[in-house]
């Protein structure tokens, strides 16, 4: 789960994390009020789970209060990455002497958390990784013991010459260590971690994330979900039960499980294709669940063709063919339907499916060979 900009800049204030004075407001006249709180020049930003907020037109700044409301009356409303902006940031303009990166993200590889830090700060941290990898310092943080100060101040110095401005910098990293580990993130980012002309060292732009796994124990984390900012289809997929991830690509995945779901991505980009969605049903056997997979998948315009790959073990075979045959009585699918289905109830799902119209294959290299010829064609 995404938290708002806002939010994180919160949750970051809570844990003693130098964060400028801020409000959110959802109409020109509030921002304007804001503005006016405030003084001075501000920034004016996009609330929106989406990267690039500042190239999309997303972050103005504003010298007076009615520069401030007229950029919002601008902004609240626009599409960013297909999401409409429904609240703003507004927060002082601060002056700027350096920017810098923090992030922590969870590392499957050492199995801890990752402490990354960057003196380019103030851009998309990928392309620094891909253009200059030298400029990334990590710390694996031993969960044992959290981050030990010799380890923050080593970042610290990594960032900065002037000791005192490392050692504030330190701080902020054992501090975003705590706000990580107290409401279950699987990343947490400061970008820009900004310096100013008086010394100060400050969070100017936070990002969270929040492993949904943590949000049944997390009552008041999860009450920050916030459904209008996310895409429809993943809001969908949610309450119906399903987990669902949209890609770029042209082929439609419905599969059960979420190996089976990877191994059936990788193998439609081994045959030249792209998946255009990662959909895993699970093991229930409740044909509803292939009901508004298929839903959600047809709604997606990119999608030329549609593969269902079920390996049955508890997922029942017959019950899959009976979600597929419900779905197509209820709503029209325009695009070819591939359907590999093998495991329990294979011989009376392939009896459904037959009676129905349509054809089954068992073998996996072959279903996803003729899904991405479809979806090429």
């Amino acid at each position: 789960m995404n938290l708002h900009e806002y939010q994180a800049r919160e949750l970051l204030r809570r844990h003693g994390i130098p964060v400028p004075a801020d409000a959110v407001a959802d109409t020109p006249d509030q921002v304007r009020a804001v503005a006016q709180r405030l003084g001075g020049k501000v920034v004016v930003k996009a609330q929106v789970h989406a990267g690039g907020r500042g190239k999309a037109g997303g972050v103005k700044l504003a010298n007076t209060p009615d520069e401030a409301a007229a950029h919002a009356s601008r902004i609240l409303g626009m599409q960013i990455k297909g999401l409409t902006v429904h609240k703003v940031l507004v927060a002082p303009a601060v002056e700027i002497a350096s920017e810098s990166y923090v992030g922590i993200v969870v590392d499957r590889g050492s199995q801890r958390p990752l402490l990354m830090v960057s003196a380019a700060g103030g851009v998309d941290i990928e392309e620094v990784a891909a253009a200059t990898p030298e400029q990334i310092h990590r710390v694996a943080v031993d969960p044992r013991y959290g981050l030990l100060p010799h380890q923050g101040l080593g970042l610290g110095l990594r960032l900065y010459r002037n000791v005192a401005q490392a050692r504030l910098a330190a701080e902020i990293m054992t501090k975003l260590y705590a706000a990580c580990y107290a409401v279950g993130a699987s990343l947490a980012e400061i970008n820009p971690l900004a310096t100013t002309p008086d010394g100060q060292v400050l969070a100017l732009d936070a990002k969270i994330v929040i492993d949904d796994n943590e949000l049944d124990r997390r009552p008041e984390i999860a009450a920050l979900r916030d459904a209008t900012a996310e895409a429809p289809s993943e809001v969908q997929a949610r309450e119906a039960g399903l987990t669902f991830v949209k890609l770029d690509g042209t082929v439609g995945c419905c599969v059960n499980g979420a190996g089976l779901a990877m191994a059936t991505m990788d193998l439609v980009k081994y045959y030249g294709g792209a998946p255009a969605n990662f959909l895993d049903i699970g093991g229930s056997s409740n044909p509803q669940k292939v009901v508004s997979a298929l839903r959600i998948i047809t709604a997606d315009p990119s999608v030329k063709a549609i593969l269902f790959n079920i390996f049955g073990g508890i997922t029942r075979g017959d019950d899959v063919a009976n979600g597929i045959v419900q779905a197509t009585q209820q709503f029209p699918i325009k695009v070819p339907l591939v359907i590999r289905l093998t495991g329990t109830n294979e011989a009376e799902a392939i009896a459904i499916l037959t009676k129905a119209g349509f054809s089954a294959l068992t073998d996996m290299d072959e279903a996803v060979k003729r899904a991405v010829a479809q979806a090429n064609a």
